[in-house]
């Protein structure tokens, strides 16, 4: 192939590269139910600019997908979603926000490998969607903490009685936010990395 006469092939933004402090990175996973803001969450918190793999909802996933409480919405991740955030100066968490019809869920087993951990965001409007989740991140062995997305129309519930309608044990963290606040979103992503080293701690974390 003949570059001659073209431009040198740009490397990546200055905004975009690593620090050069950064000592060492984790995989995470933001994992929910179709429409519960796995992409917004990742939007809001990455300092990157997030790469998305959105498409068009079409009348082909009428009758398969459930879009309950999610009818304004024109467009869905069908493979992935990603972004980076660092933690601390020698931190870097890279993120991996997960499709959320179910037809695209054969896709989460690439997505959990290596993961250190994950985020379950949680709908109180579709509490049973997120046992289908916790129950494959159950299978695979990776930690989760489970956030609550706040949305305006959303029946509010206290956290313990949450906890035991998810059927989770005292020692997961759970939480509620606003996955549309870069700050709400750190915080749940800090409660994560404080849960992993209390793992780690006490040798669960494998």
């Amino acid at each position: 192939m003949d570059f001659k006469g073209s431009d040198t092939i740009p490397g990546p933004r200055a905004e975009d590269q690593l620090p050069h402090t950064t000592q060492a990175a984790a995989k995470i996973v933001i994992v929910g139910g179709f429409g519960v803001g796995k992409t917004t969450m990742v939007g809001s918190v990455s300092e990157i600019k997030p790469l998305t793999t959105e498409e068009t909802m079409t009348q082909a996933g009428i009758g398969v997908d459930d879009n309950f409480g999610s009818d304004t919405k024109t467009a869905t991740t069908v493979a992935m979603d990603f972004g980076r955030i660092s933690i601390t100066d020698q931190l870097v968490l890279y993120l991996f926000g997960t499709p959320g019809q179910q037809r695209f869920w054969f896709l989460w087993n690439g997505l959990f490998e290596g993961a250190l951990g994950a985020v379950v965001l949680v709908d109180t409007r579709r509490l049973e969607v997120s046992f289908d989740v916790m129950g494959r991140l159950e299978e695979r062995g990776v930690p989760f903490v489970v956030a609550i997305n706040s949305f305006p129309d959303a029946p509010r519930y206290p956290i313990e009685e949450l906890r035991t309608a998810l059927d989770l044990s005292p020692d997961i963290p759970i939480m509620e936010c606003d996955a549309r606040r870069r700050a709400s979103s750190r915080d749940v992503l800090m409660t994560l990395m404080r849960f992993l080293h209390s793992l780690a701690m006490t040798g669960s974390l494998t």
